[in-house]
């Protein structure tokens, strides 16, 4: 049952990657439309059957996180699982903003890296978490944790696709002799950049999703301290994963305040949130991957 679903789940990510770069790159039916057509038409919302196609997706992908996490004998977790975890939720979250937004130019880059991380788990099988893996402390921990990743995780990627998008309408603006420089850019990325929406509304998108996020982040680190005063009689331990979650809390906390005090946005803010969600990858997913990986020790 396992290995069929995760066949089921690679397959569906790989047809939606394969038919969204095969639809939108210069290669494909863009490009035979003409570079006039593909330079000017506005990026369209995604049709029902596609949409649908991601519900598909994301049902197959949560059930076999739940096969393969939830066990009878107990929970099994590591930085595998936790990545899957991350990028299906923040494939969910994606597939609610398409709703909203023309988000194409996304979908080209988080669908392959979901379809990468649903399959780590057959490298990378985690650890036992036995216990208290059934405390609904434990659970509702767990939970706000993982959501707060995944929108972090699409935060993260709207940062990255927002420098690209900022980079090149700069590299456009800059004056030259009299005239536009010459822009130098593969051809597939100035038209993946086209698909994205302005800047001005991935710019609002993203500080919803570091605020949204930053309080499920709050949370997490709360029902952590009162989960670890519960189970281990101390309100916190401070090793890697409290020191990195604690850094990003005060990091994304930073970015928010900046924002509302001091109008923080552009090349500045992007790079803040890429460097705060680099700090929270570490908090969970790079302590796991040193302890599971580097030194085997699980």
């Amino acid at each position: 049952m396992v290995i069929v679903l995760y066949a089921l789940t690679a397959f569906l990510y790989a047809s939606l990657t394969w038919h969204a770069w095969a639809t939108r790159n210069p290669q494909g039916r863009l490009a035979a439309a003409g570079p006039t057509l593909a330079e000017t038409a506005p990026a369209a919302r995604p049709a029902a059957w596609w949409r649908s196609a991601w519900l598909l997706v994301l049902l197959t992908h949560g059930l076999l996180l739940h096969e393969t996490i939830f066990r009878d004998n107990g929970m099994v977790f590591g930085f595998a699982y936790a990545l899957s975890a991350m990028l299906w939720l923040g494939i969910g979250i994606y597939w609610i903003e398409s709703f909203f937004f023309a988000l194409a130019g996304l979908g080209l880059i988080v669908t392959p890296v979901a379809l990468v991380a649903s399959l780590l788990p057959l490298l990378f099988p985690g650890s036992q978490i036995l216990g208290y893996a059934a405390s609904g402390l434990f659970k509702f921990h767990f939970i706000i944790a993982n959501v707060a990743y995944g929108l972090f995780t699409l935060a993260a990627f709207h940062a990255v696709l927002m420098l690209l998008a900022e980079r090149r309408l700069h590299t456009f603006s800059r004056p030259g002799a009299g005239v536009a420089a010459p822009v130098r850019e593969p051809l597939w990325l100035g038209r993946w950049l086209d698909l994205l929406p302005p800047l001005l509304t991935l710019e609002k998108l993203l500080f919803r999703l570091i605020g949204a996020g930053f309080v499920l982040l709050t949370l997490t680190i709360v029902s952590g301290v009162l989960f670890s005063e519960t189970i281990f009689s101390r309100a916190a331990r401070f090793d890697h994963k409290t020191v990195f979650a604690l850094i990003s809390w005060v990091m994304f906390g930073g970015i928010l305040l900046a924002r509302r005090l001091y109008g923080w946005r552009g090349r500045v803010a992007l790079r803040w949130v890429i460097a705060a969600f680099c700090m929270l990858l570490l908090a969970y997913v790079g302590s796991r991957f040193v302890l599971e990986v580097v030194v085997h020790r699980l």
